[in-house]
């Protein structure tokens, strides 16, 4: 589902603090995936993002093209019931994160037949 969809479906998850765990998640085709927790739902969820457009302007600035929302997808991967419950489960994410197809490591914390479990 889009991301907007994702908020409408459920308003606890726009009133909610979000938490994230990287941007630079990778799955084995080299796609790219911000991870974020929501604490109102304990939801885990992965937002795959389009390649963004960069243009340099004339005072050599970088600028990233807007990105449609009806483009970002996300997929929720589990249910977690806190913060902490969900670092510990993480432990390690930030050197995981940058190794290829990263989304292997968190399918091995987080495989689907568990995913609706409690953290």
């Amino acid at each position: 589902m889009d991301i907007e969809t994702f908020y409408d479906q459920n308003e606890a998850r726009r009133e909610s603090a979000e938490f994230e765990f990287g941007s630079e998640w990778t799955d084995a085709a080299d796609n790219e995936y911000e991870l974020s927790w929501v604490e109102a739902t304990g939801e885990l969820y992965l937002m795959v993002e389009p390649d963004a457009a960069i243009n340099e302007d004339m005072f050599g600035d970088f600028l990233v093209a807007d990105e449609s929302v009806s483009e970002l997808t996300v997929v929720v991967i589990a249910r977690v019931s806190s913060l902490t419950a969900l670092e510990d489960r993480l432990q390690g994410w930030e050197e995981a994160m940058l190794q290829d197809n990263s989304l292997a490591w968190l399918s091995e914390r987080f495989p689907p037949e568990n995913s609706s479990a409690q953290g």
